[in-house]
């Protein structure tokens, strides 16, 4: 009886030693620093600026000075709590495989999105921003994911939904939904990556 049950056993042993090496090979080969919260500091204070901005949208260049210092904010946060989960994890340095594959991807769009960000405020398109903003930091995700863990994907779909939206809408419409994305669904995602990847 024994017998018939070891090659079965055996076979399930396999198995999980193959799982166990794909996964590692996975993470291996991905950047996973990704810092969940800080992610979930920058969705509070993307929501806070939200609010502040939502009473300036008919004077569009202090609207559009609420959201540029945001993104200054949100860089140093995103940055410390990065750099923090590296330190702690004793993840590779910022200069390795993975971490150089998804940093290219990641601020490849929004390079792109700095230079519009120019272009459109110079020609008074303003209410283009939102869906400007959202449809290229969602991009930055999606393409970025393929070098990370796997939520970042599903993060940026999420922002390109929202950007979709913001293209047919108001400038005061369009600031809301940048509250939903970049405060909303930061706090989101931040915290599911907080609790399934550790911190």
């Amino acid at each position: 009886m024994s017998d018939v049950n070891e090659p079965a056993a055996l076979h399930e042993h396999a198995l999980d030693n193959l799982r166990y090496i794909r996964e590692t090979m996975e993470r291996a080969g991905s950047f996973t620093s990704i810092p969940g919260w800080g992610g979930f500091y920058v969705g509070v204070s993307a929501a806070g600026s939200a609010v502040v901005a939502q009473r300036f949208t008919g004077e569009w260049r202090s609207w559009l000075m609420v959201w540029l210092t945001e993104a200054f904010v949100a860089a140093i946060i995103a940055g410390t709590a990065m750099a923090r989960k590296m330190r702690r994890g004793g993840n590779p340095s910022l200069t390795s495989g993975p971490a150089r594959k998804f940093f290219i991807s990641y601020f490849a769009p929004l390079v792109a999105g700095a230079v519009l960000t120019l272009v459109l405020a110079r020609a008074g398109f303003i209410a283009a921003l939102p869906a400007t903003w959202l449809l290229l930091y969602g991009a930055s995700f999606i393409s970025s994911g393929a070098f990370s863990i796997r939520v970042i994907p599903v993060m940026g779909v999420c922002f390109m939904l929202l950007g979709m939206l913001a293209a047919f809408t108001p400038l005061a419409f369009g600031n809301a939904l940048l509250g939903v994305g970049f405060g909303g669904l930061h706090i989101i995602f931040g915290l599911i990556i907080a609790r399934s990847y550790g911190g």
